[in-house]
């Protein structure tokens, strides 16, 4: 008698729904019979990564046959004299969402709850669920965490908060004098999970020192990621800061060797390149400033970003938009799932690639 292999999976796996990437660009320009797509829908850096960086990964490719540098010794230490913190305070991941993932499984057990905000990260949810943890899920407002609701929703069941800061998919950002009162108003017992993975974009002057709860001795944990600004996203590295007691068990949980050898070199020299980060910056706010512009120009809504891309109201459902600009090579995210079905999610590409997904976007709505 066969067995029913459904039958052996937990519950709370069983109904899990697995993070859907998109096609690669090749598939789909086979399947559509195009040519020299863009792709603005995964929040990468449009021009790559640190020059030194391509330096740093080529001289590393003759060892890689030789398992990486277990404990990332040098990598922590430059991210320690960067953020001012000792080196004992960081930790490394394959990607922050794998630092996120190991945070949660090393203080959260099944049954423990998580406050999280209802258009959020999908991955908090996603990772909480798969360790049998229950969410309680707090409307926004205006688009953004509303912390104080947050807050509000506390319970003694309550072990972690989860705030992305800027947002995805909104780009919004909580500021810090919000912040501070979110920070005075819950218990310390209870972990806060900041997630500054589009940190290096904000432009905001009021965007909040996480660092320093840090350093009064609170219960929180920052994520950071190379992924983004330092385009290093293909690597898969992103790092936590925390309190070094923190770090010390979440290392316990950690895998050996789980951020490779290519990945800590190239991150160590993207790090000292702040001309390239600023170029990057730049790029981002001209881009910025170039969509809003034309979303204006053309009468649709769009939530103010403080990250690399935009959320963009169609006025209409959205997953139609979507299919007709991949018939003109151009790749955005549609994020019905996030709960806006009327909207696209539009990374902030180079001039050309803009003006490209302009051009389409205008053709697209005109032909209904």
């Amino acid at each position: 008698m066969s067995i029913d292999i459904t039958s052996l999976v937990p519950e709370h796996i069983r109904t899990l729904v697995p993070y859907v990437p998109g096609k690669p660009i090749e598939e789909l320009e086979r399947e559509l019979g195009i040519k020299d797509s863009i792709k603005l829908a995964s929040n990468e850096n449009p021009i790559g990564p640190s020059p030194k960086a391509l330096e740093a990964i080529s001289r590393m490719l003759h060892e890689i046959h030789r398992y990486p540098e277990g404990s990332g010794f040098y990598l922590k230490q430059k991210l320690a004299q960067k953020h001012r913190v000792s080196p004992d305070q960081i930790i490394l991941g394959n990607g922050s969402n794998e630092v996120i993932e190991i945070l949660m499984r090393t203080f959260l057990q099944p049954g423990d709850e998580a406050v999280i905000s209802k258009h959020a990260f999908v991955v908090y949810p996603l990772v909480l669920q798969a360790i049998g943890g229950k969410g309680t899920f707090v409307p926004m407002k205006n688009y953004t965490h509303d912390v104080l609701a947050m807050a509000a929703a506390i319970t003694p069941k309550t072990k972690m908060v989860f705030i992305a800061n800027p947002n995805n998919p909104t780009g919004t950002m909580v500021g810090q004098e919000l912040f501070d009162k979110f920070m005075n108003s819950i218990p310390e017992r209870v972990i806060v999970a900041m997630d500054e993975a589009y940190d290096e974009y904000v432009e905001a002057p009021d965007y909040p020192d996480s660092l320093k709860y840090l350093r009064e001795g609170r219960q929180i944990v920052i994520f950071k990621t190379f992924s983004k600004i330092y385009g290093l996203a293909g690597l898969r590295i992103g790092y936590g800061i925390a309190p070094a007691e923190f770090v010390e068990v979440m290392n316990r949980v950690r895998e050996p060797f789980n951020v490779n050898s290519v990945a800590q070199a190239a991150a160590l020299a993207a790090i000292d390149d702040r001309e390239h980060v600023e170029k990057c910056r730049e790029i981002n706010r001209l881009g910025k400033q170039y969509l809003y512009k034309k979303f204006e120009e053309m009468g649709l809504s769009y939530v103010p970003s403080e990250a690399n891309f935009i959320l963009l109201d169609v006025g209409q459902d959205a997953g139609p938009i979507y299919e007709k600009l991949l018939r003109y090579g151009v790749i955005v995210r549609p994020v019905k799932g996030y709960g806006f079905p009327n909207h696209l999610r539009v990374t902030i590409g180079t001039e050309q690639e803009n003006e490209r997904f302009i051009e389409a976007l205008k053709k697209v709505l005109s032909t209904g």
